[in-house]
């Protein structure tokens, strides 16, 4: 068997060129021949030709030291002094963003939305970067007039379209003469409402309703942890604000960053950004913000008690579960339909045992890329001009507010049903009622143990933990039902 010989790098490389310049010089003969055999421009070839002609005259000539100086205009730094891309807020934007990947990277302060998120905000403050830049359209007196701009630009005709002139206030012949940015196409994701509920449908998928089916009364402590929300949606009506956009501040009490994302977009849009930063931050320091609440509303006694063995549920429940809770929230909630029939479905995937391929897809690939674009997109819209806001300090310690009121009415309403039962409910499961799953039963776990290390609490807590999921969804349903246009 023959053996090839080795050839070197440096030779091929010379071979290589050598090919590319045969082929430029064929190319270059054969384009001389084809203009030789083409025959003589006709008439009609007229318009073309000098269309070209124009086009080559309009070509700009090369200069070195011009282009630098085009260069050094359009950078970022050049566009914050002249004010056309962005102002200093856009930096302290960027420095808060830095701060966040800080918390996020170093401290895993809840990494996987935070880092997105805090991405996202970097990118939108980018001066000069237009991430979030929407689309440009140039509008026209008449359709003719567009058709013929649309010719000229080499659009098709269907590139026309009527829309409202910002300028005017009118209706107009527009066409499109810029694409908007990356993020800005992303985003609409979460303006048309698509990003929150898949992502309920893998939380569905990940969530065992096994604790919550054993002992239905958690359901009530998973109410109760609500209370943080209309408490909060009183304090924003007597700040100033709208009704709808104290239903969005509300929601933050749920502890459920797509539910506030979804009641936000809905409600109010403007301000989707600090009630954004505000749920994720606050969903990320559960450990923080929940034990000391916890431990000013039980005593030592209560926080050892000891919870007996939950009963096994059967399949059977499991399946019937889902898609009851689905058709009884619907019917009674119609605007609660869409988050409770994704959070359901995805759950109902993974109980069945018939599809489990889909179900891996829903916990796995399909939540992570959805968690991605969210993430982005909602970190997107805290630009600096927007964002630092005195509204935005209001949205961060209301957050703070319906966080802490909504814990505190779980414990509560947990004490309140210990003293019913005899002293068989420890009152830290009431904490987990938030839906911040499974984090905030695994802080009443940790509550627990240091109280007593042989206690264990999680599997409790885990019954008003995916409550609260429920109630969250149902706390958005009523707030979207009442306040939405």
């Amino acid at each position: 068997m023959s053996k090839f010989k080795k050839v070197s790098p440096k030779r091929a490389f010379a071979c290589l060129l050598v090919l590319f310049a045969l082929l430029t010089v064929f190319t270059a003969m054969a384009e001389n021949a084809a203009q030789t055999e083409a025959p003589a421009a006709t008439e009609e070839a007229a318009p073309a030709a000098s269309a070209a002609d124009a086009a080559q005259s309009t070509d700009p000539d090369i200069n070195f030291f011009k282009g630098l100086g085009n260069i050094a205009k359009s950078t970022g730094f050049a566009k914050s002094l002249d004010g056309t891309g962005g102002d200093w807020r856009n930096y302290v934007m960027i420095a808060v963003a830095c701060f966040l990947l800080y918390l996020a990277i170093v401290k895993q302060f809840e990494p996987l939305l935070l880092l997105p998120i805090s991405f996202g905000m970097l990118l939108a403050n980018l001066p000069a970067a237009g991430m979030m830049s929407h689309p440009s359209f140039s509008f026209y007196a008449s359709q003719p007039e567009a058709l013929a701009a649309a010719q000229n630009l080499g659009k098709d005709v269907t590139d026309v379209m009527m829309r409202m002139n910002p300028a005017t206030g009118e209706m107009g012949y527009a066409l499109q003469t810029a694409n908007g940015g990356l993020l800005y196409y992303l985003y609409q994701g979460v303006k048309l409402g698509i990003y929150p509920p898949l992502i309920f449908m893998g939380v569905g998928a990940m969530t065992d309703f096994a604790p919550l089916i054993a002992n239905p009364k958690s359901l009530l402590l998973g109410a109760a942890a609500q209370l943080g929300i209309f408490l909060t949606f009183l304090g924003a009506k007597l700040l100033g604000f709208t009704a709808a956009e104290a239903g969005s501040i509300g929601i933050i009490g749920g502890a459920d960053g797509p539910t506030a994302i979804f009641v936000t977009t809905k409600l109010a849009p403007h301000l989707l950004g600090p009630i954004a930063v505000a749920a994720y931050s606050y969903m990320a320091l559960v450990p923080v913000i929940q034990p000391p609440i916890m431990r000013a509303l039980t005593t030592k006694k209560e926080r050892q008690i000891r919870m007996g063995q939950l009963r096994q549920v059967s399949k059977t429940e499991t399946i019937i579960f889902p898609i009851a809770v689905t058709i009884i929230v619907s019917l009674l909630l119609p605007d609660a339909a869409t988050l409770i029939g994704m959070l359901m479905l995805g759950n109902l995937m993974r109980v069945c045992g018939v599809v489990e391929r889909i179900n891996k897809t829903a916990q796995n690939e399909l939540i992570n890329i959805v968690t991605i674009f969210l993430g982005l997109t909602v970190g997107a819209t805290t630009q600096g001009s927007t964002f630092l806001t005195l509204q935005t300090i209001y949205i961060v310690v209301l957050g703070v507010v319906a966080f802490g009121c909504g814990t505190a009415g779980g414990v509560l309403l947990a004490k309140l049903m210990n003293i019913l039962s005899g002293g068989q409910i420890n009152p830290l499961i009431g904490s987990a009622g938030v839906s911040a799953v499974p984090m905030a039963a695994r802080v009443s776990q940790k509550v627990g143990q240091e109280e007593d290390p042989g206690n264990f609490l999680l599997m409790h807590a885990m019954g008003p933990n995916v409550a609260g999921v429920i109630g969250s969804a149902v706390a958005a349903g009523v707030f979207i039902a009442l306040f939405a246009h």
